[in-house]
């Protein structure tokens, strides 16, 4: 295996996919949810993330391709979907989708575009170009998965957490969280905003 091409793979998709700042976010997403739901969806998180990403590594370019959308659209379209969720958090709203108990946060906003989110999907199609053989191909699928193993250790092991700040403390994150995540939104429209004015110039 290549150790330095799995280093690479490993700290790039660290530093984008973030596991401790994704534990507010996933500890107010999952607040007033038992533990067995809130490690299930820890585990469902992981595994649509992992799935989006490999498809892209995979197949990625040639979604895009085919669908005539540039990696600038696909990056302001997880902004904005992540600033709803974003504002939902911060004005506390209960009648919005993904505070009701039956919705399904893991799959988005927390797989995906949080996890496998515009930045990862690039990075991870931009290190599978430079697979030429199975030693690199290995570096690279094992650095993808370490760093869902990580992600996966991070949420599962925030959750007792939840039994010492109690519900105001859950409330004090969700804002927290919210606040963080609208500014990762807003972030990943104005990097897409700058690559269109890049791309047209």
């Amino acid at each position: 295996m290549d150790g330095v091409l799995f280093t690479s793979v490993f700290v790039t998709l660290f530093v984008i996919m973030d596991p401790v700042g994704t534990i507010p976010i996933f500890l107010s997403l999952t607040g007033g949810r038992s533990p067995q739901v809130s490690r299930r969806l820890a585990w469902q998180a992981v595994t649509v993330s992992f799935g989006v990403i490999s498809a892209f590594a995979f197949f990625g370019q040639q979604i895009l391709s085919y669908l005539h959308i540039s990696l600038p659209a696909l990056q302001c379209a997880g902004g904005l979907l992540l600033l709803l969720v974003a504002l939902e958090l911060l004005t506390g709203k209960e009648s919005e989708p993904t505070a009701a108990a039956e919705t399904n946060v893991a799959l988005v906003p927390l797989g995906t575009p949080l996890l496998a989110g515009p930045g990862a999907i690039v990075a991870t199609m931009v290190f599978s170009k430079q697979v030429d053989d199975f030693k690199q191909f290995a570096a690279v699928a094992l650095g993808v998965i370490a760093v869902h193993i990580s992600i996966w250790l991070a949420m599962r092991f925030s959750l007792p957490i939840l039994r010492v700040i109690r519900e105001s403390g859950v409330l004090l994150v969700t804002r927290i969280a919210g606040l963080l995540l609208s500014a990762i939104a807003v972030q990943m429209v104005a990097n897409a905003v700058r690559a269109f004015i890049a791309g047209e110039g």
